[in-house]
């Protein structure tokens, strides 16, 4: 007989993993940025003439982007675990 077990989603366990997914995609967002930055010039001078409204812009969708993805494919990681079982 199989023991019911609560899916790992509705845990503090599954939303730790999923913040630590959030957290990978956000610093992975920002060192994509950075590469972009220094081996692009062309975005380098964008985000000179920007000012500061675009860089601040800039980042904030990178980061928020790699977050989201990070964040949902994370999700599909821990169903497809708990499905395995």
């Amino acid at each position: 007989m199989h023991g019911k077990k609560s899916p790992s989603l509705i845990s503090p366990t599954g939303a730790i993993k999923l913040m630590t997914h959030a957290m990978m995609g956000a610093a992975l967002g920002l060192v994509f940025g950075l590469a972009l930055v220094l081996f692009n010039p062309t975005v380098a001078n964008l985000l000179n003439h920007g000012g500061h409204s675009a860089a601040t812009v800039f980042i904030i969708t990178l980061v928020t982007t790699f977050a989201i993805g990070a964040t949902l494919t994370g999700l599909v990681f821990i169903l497809a675990e708990d499905k395995e079982f």
